[in-house]
């Protein structure tokens, strides 16, 4: 069809025949007459109207003319049409506002803000409806967003929020348009099509009713029914045994990219230069260079999306005595910088899967629909619109990795870490050694990947009483991983994993990395339990002293036995209680700066010489003053985001749906707040330094860890001033000799730092 009039006059004989011929194609396409949207330069297809209005609206406003394909209009999509579209900018955004700004959604697009399109162009329309009749500074949209805003920052509850909906309705003049009721707001902001997926699920993880078992009632495998049993043993059809909250991560990411600012974020990795040599970014990493390498078609376009996924169980009751154990699957975007990546905003949740037990090995069951969306990813999501570039694009991305701690590695990989043969890189080699009195099985075999000269290789007595001349062995590639599994080598390896059906997965160099600050909290537990002896956290005990005994190691520190209690010799880890005060009083009177940690104070209990309470990056900074080595930046006050789901849950019968509805509310919030300029979000704190023009470096400078080191030569003089009659290291460097290697970089490096206080 010639489109050449909609750049003619509007008072031509041209334009007027044009404007007959486009409500003619219109009306004859679509199934209604009376709701046709109407492609003025002031409605851009997000209002609909009667055919004599659109024709007013044409003659008056004028047609947009960037609307070059009338995909709203159901014209057949042209894939020539899309490769650019002129679009109006004035100061780097659209001319179209809010979310006008993405006029030229083909009809996909459109149906991820919501399955009603008069729903939402209603939503639309209350971005120009007043709050009330002579409001001049909001409107009804602007100010539920921030009203839901505040919701979503403080943790109001349902009941609260509609407390202060009708306490804001009554204190505003008459025919105010502000909601009575959480309900009549939650309807406006899920017209933005910011929903999930209920799935029912086997109570006993066999599989999701879909696809083919989507009308099932009994599982196939087990045979259990799909309904819920009451106290009554009556099943109440209708009401599933489980149920999965599915987040689909498709419409999301083309969210992201209808955002001018994220979009463009989303293209940093390309404009930066790694200067130090270092790898400061993923994008450093050989797997990123490897996607981009391996397929050119999807590293030459910076858009693509490179990923990450994590998960990890947690009690949403807060309660100790609880078992109840939720698993939320979360997607991490590594196109974004640093300093946005890793924030609340961009934590993408995909999955929670309901308790009360974890899923352990059939977490593949419940990845099945992500995997799926995966897949799609990877071939391509066309029609995705660019609001930064003001283009379509076909969206591609990869899962580069998983993240968590060791027992959900071995549910996601499918590697066996539990007993003799746990180490997922020595396989069937590996060195482990079960303590007879401790019931455990210890891995000893730790010092080969240490340089072929360091001087713990050679040390007995510290260890297992054994020199170590052995070298590292080579991780399994993962078309190795996929060919033992194939030909099904159970030793090491439990299952298939999911993951391997992505086409991509089995040439990433690395595929899982643990958690880091995970592992590094438990070793500062046992340390700090050793140190202090605190109850269940202790590692020192008659078990391991026997343990130590039968290994000829430290046999000077065996039991004791009497004739009415067994006395343990101290060992050079063991602190009197007035060294366990000094200790305990120097973390009281320990001072840091607002954010870098909790306050120590409040984490010391003067009275029983303990530490309680400690979180995961508090743990870290233990063990950072601990350790000689300078400091990251101030982190965020938010530890971990399970924190923040934990946070989400109001009514304990139903954790999993309040995570649910929360997140979709916060996400609301989120994605409108963008547009408006005096609304911090909820993801990205307001405090942290945006803008910041290179990545943290991986460098270290001397210059500014020497004071930094001082200083902590003046709390160990403090707590510790003794240690000027003692040999260099006598005390606590020998705290490893409990911990099978997890101490060894932590006996040198203290080691370096007490020689230093004595020079000193």
């Amino acid at each position: 069809m010639d489109k050449s009039w909609m750049h003619s006059d509007r008072r031509s004989k041209a334009y007027e025949f044009g404007v007959e011929a486009f409500l003619n194609f219109a009306v004859e396409n679509l199934l209604t007459t009376t709701h046709i949207r109407c492609p003025c330069v002031k409605c851009v297809n997000l209002k609909l109207f009667g055919v004599g209005i659109i024709r007013d609206h044409l003659y008056f406003n004028g047609i947009d003319q960037s609307y070059k394909n009338w995909t709203f209009h159901e014209e057949p999509w042209e894939a020539t049409t899309n490769a650019s579209r002129n679009v109006e900018e004035d100061d780097g955004h659209s001319r179209y506002s809010f979310v006008s700004e993405e006029i030229d959604m083909d009809d996909n697009d459109f149906g991820d803000f919501g399955s009603d399109p008069y729903e939402f162009a209603n939503v639309i329309g209350d971005r120009d409806q007043l709050v009330y009749p002579g409001c001049r500074k909001y409107m009804k949209l602007s100010a539920l967003v921030k009203l839901y805003n505040l919701k979503a920052k403080h943790g109001m509850t349902d009941v609260c929020f509609t407390e202060l909906l009708i306490l804001q309705g009554d204190l505003l003049p008459e025919r105010n348009t502000i909601p009575t009721s959480m309900y009549e707001a939650k309807k406006t902001l899920c017209a933005l099509g910011l929903s999930y997926e209920k799935m029912h699920a086997c109570p006993n993880d066999c599989i999701l009713y879909r696809k083919e078992y989507e009308d099932s009632t009994n599982c196939p495998t087990c045979g259990i029914s799909r309904w819920k049993q009451g106290k009554d043993s009556i099943l109440k059809e209708g009401v599933a045994a489980k149920v999965v909250w599915y987040f689909p991560p498709i419409p999301r990411f083309k969210r992201m990219f209808q955002s001018h600012e994220t979009a463009k974020s989303l293209t940093w990795h390309a404009a930066r230069k790694s200067i130090d040599g270092q790898m400061s970014h993923p994008a450093d990493s050989p797997s990123w260079k490897l996607l981009d390498d391996k397929w050119p078609e999807f590293g030459n376009e910076p858009r693509n999306l490179r990923l990450a996924l994590s998960s990890d169980g947690f009690n949403p009751h807060s309660s100790l005595s609880s078992r109840y154990s939720c698993w939320p699957v979360i997607l991490v975007t590594y196109n974004l910088p640093p300093w946005l990546c890793m924030k609340r905003k961009f934590m993408m949740l995909t999955l929670l899967i309901s308790g009360p037990k974890q899923p352990g090995n059939d977490i593949d069951v419940y990845l099945e629909p992500l995997i799926d969306d995966l897949k799609s990813l990877w071939v391509g999501i066309r029609g995705v619109y660019d609001a930064h570039n003001g283009e379509y694009f076909t969206l591609r991305a990869a899962l580069m990795w998983t993240i968590n701690d060791f027992p959900a590695y071995g549910n996601l990989s499918g590697c066996v870490v539990k007993g003799y043969k746990a180490c997922p890189i020595c396989g069937d080699d590996t060195p482990s050694h079960r303590l007879k009195n401790g019931h455990k099985i210890c891995y000893i075999g730790h010092r080969k990947w240490l340089p072929i000269n360091h001087p713990y290789r050679r040390q007995r007595a510290a260890f297992n009483g054994k020199p170590e001349y052995g070298i590292p062995p080579e991780p399994l590639t993962g078309e190795e991983v996929l060919h033992m599994v194939e030909n099904g080598d159970r030793v090491c390896w439990k299952k298939k994993s999911i993951f391997f059906d992505l086409e991509y997965w089995k040439y990433l160099p690395v595929r899982h990395a643990l958690d880091v600050m995970h592992i590094e909290k438990n070793v500062c537990d046992s340390i700090i339990g050793t140190l202090l002896e605190i109850p269940g956290k202790n590692k020192d005990g008659i078990a391991a002293r026997l343990d130590l005994l039968n290994m000829g190691v430290k046999t000077d520190l065996q039991p004791q036995y009497g004739e009415r209690r067994t006395r343990l010799p101290p060992g050079p880890w063991n602190l009197s209680r007035a060294e366990k005060r000094e200790v305990c009083n120097s973390f009281y009177g320990m001072k840091v700066p607002e954010g870098y940690s909790s306050n120590i104070k409040n984490l010391v209990s003067l009275q029983d010489s303990r530490l309680l309470g400690l979180k995961s990056h508090d743990c870290h900074t233990l063990m950072q003053q601990l350790l000689p080595v300078a400091i990251r930046s101030v982190l965020e006050k938010p530890a971990r985001y399970m924190k923040v789901l934990k946070g989400y849950v109001q009514n304990r019968t139903r954790p999993e749906g309040c995570i649910a509805e929360r997140y979709i509310a916060e996400e609301a919030v989120e994605f409108c707040t963008q547009h408006l300029s005096d609304v911090s979000t909820v993801g990205v704190p307001s405090s942290q330094k945006m803008g910041v023009s290179k990545p943290l470096s991986g460098c270290t400078n001397t210059e500014e860890v020497l004071p930094y080191i001082e200083q902590h030569m003046i709390h160990i003089k403090t707590a510790y001033p003794k240690f000027r009659k003692r040999k260099s290291g006598c005390r606590i460097s020998t705290i490893a000799l409990s911990f099978n290697g997890y101490a060894s970089r932590f006996k040198v490096n203290l080691t370096k730092t007490i020689m230093a206080y004595q020079k000193i």
